[in-house]
C-alpha cells in the first residue's frame, strides 16, 4: 500500500523556521522524483520546490527560493522541506507528491499538513 505521510506542520511567529518531513512507503522511493506543494485557502495548489530522484537536482518557486530547502534520504525513504524565514503570506496546507521517474510518470499525493505563520 503506497503512503506518504507529512509531519512537521504547526503555528510559528513570523521569522521562525519549521521542518517538514514526508515519509513514503509502498513503492520504490528513490525511483520517483518528489515535491513539495502547498494550497492557501482559496486558492490553487502550486509548487513550492522539486528535487530530482538521485537528490542531485533541485529547484524552487522564486517566492521560496533562499529561504526554503528541499532534501532527500533515500534510505530512509523521507523527503524534507527546511523552511526559514517564514511570513504569513506561507501559510498553507502543505503536500508531498511523488511522480515516477519512468514512462509511466505515476504520481501519489500526501494527505498533507498545515502550517500557520501568525504573530
Amino acid at each position: 500500500q503506497v503512503q506518504l505521510v507529512e509531519s512537521g506542520g504547526g503555528l510559528v511567529q513570523p521569522g521562525g523556521s519549521l521542518r517538514l518531513s514526508c515519509a513514503a512507503s509502498g513503492f520504490t522511493f528513490s525511483s520517483f522524483a518528489m515535491s513539495w506543494y502547498r494550497q492557501a485557502p482559496g486558492k490553487e495548489r502550486v509548487l513550492v520546490a522539486a528535487i530530482a530522484a538521485a537528490g542531485d537536482a533541485s529547484d524552487y518557486a522564486d517566492s521560496v527560493k533562499g529561504r526554503f530547502t528541499i532534501s532527500r534520504d533515500n534510505a530512509k525513504s523521507t523527503v524534507y522541506l527546511q523552511m526559514n524565514s517564514l511570513k504569513p503570506e506561507d501559510t498553507a496546507v502543505y503536500y508531498c507528491k511523488a511522480r515516477s521517474v519512468f514512462a509511466d510518470r505515476r504520481s501519489y499525493w500526501g494527505q498533507g499538513t498545515q502550517v500557520t505563520v501568525s504573530s
